[in-house]
């Protein structure tokens, strides 16, 4: 095979062959020039990269006194246009994620756009805080809306929780912002949804890309809890599930249904 040949397929594969071809000459020098050849450079070796970062090990998981959770514009228009999900599974599922916030005092910011015209927040999530107003706004990135920024800064926490409709709006546009702001976001892909799948699906990778942790409602549960000796959210924990967690809720009931008929 020609070097002609050699270095187009190097091309080709990605430009690995030809420029480790190129580096060694380089370090060797022309021998006609004299001179002694140093050590050829070892490039074309991928540098390892370790595997602790801050993704990793016990303090990435998520606890409750770092968190805010910001609930962007379940309202009854980007419901009607909703077709990543079945929207009654969003429905059901950002609920359960309002009721865990609530139970482990994490604090929640309701947001909805043109409220007038597109409608009040579900019911569901009004009925867990009875007595906050969603912040009504105009942007479509809730994150320009500086009373919305002002209240997650007043929290202090940096780790923040976003479900959101639409996934490639309404999700994505604050998230991007926040995390170029040094916020850490954590999207709740199926408390979220777009117009179609591919939207949804697109919307969350650029995210990735960007930074933001995709995380669903239940493992976000689950790194609240920590523990089932942890007495103190223990009730609400069986509670949510029992209402909200589908499977795992009807287990729990048909479990408590035997240890009932157990008893004497």
């Amino acid at each position: 095979m020609s070097n002609q040949r050699r270095q187009f397929l190097g091309l080709a594969a990605g430009a690995i062959a030809v420029p480790a071809t190129f580096s060694v000459a380089v370090a060797q020098g022309d021998p006609s020039r004299g001179g002694e050849a140093p050590i050829p450079a070892q490039t074309g070796v991928p540098e390892r990269r370790s595997a602790k970062s801050e993704l990793t090990g016990l303090s990435a998981l998520l606890t409750p006194e770092e968190c805010v959770v910001l609930l962007i514009d379940h309202q009854p228009f980007q419901f009607a246009n909703l077709h990543s999900h079945e929207p009654t599974m969003i429905v059901n599922n950002v609920i359960g994620l309002a009721k865990f916030a609530k139970a482990f005092n994490v604090p929640v910011i309701l947001t909805t756009v043109l409220e007038a015209r597109g409608g009040k927040i579900i019911k569901g999530i009004q009925d867990v805080f009875p007595d906050q107003k969603p912040v009504d706004r105009t942007y479509i990135n809730a994150w320009q809306d500086k009373r919305i920024v002002d209240l997650v800064k007043s929290t202090g926490r940096k780790k923040l929780v976003i479900a959101a409709l639409w996934t490639e709006m309404c999700l994505a546009m604050p998230t991007i912002q926040a995390l170029g702001e040094g916020y850490d976001v954590y999207i709740v892909t199926d408390a979220s949804g777009g117009v179609s799948a591919e939207a949804h699906d697109m919307a969350v990778r650029r995210m990735v890309q960007a930074g933001a942790v995709p995380i669903t409602w239940i493992g976000l549960s689950g790194e609240w809890q920590r523990d089932w000796a942890r007495e103190s959210t223990l009730p609400d924990t069986i509670k949510i599930i029992a209402e909200h967690g589908g499977g795992s809720g009807v287990a729990f009931a048909w479990e408590t249904q035997l240890l009932g008929a157990s008893k004497p």
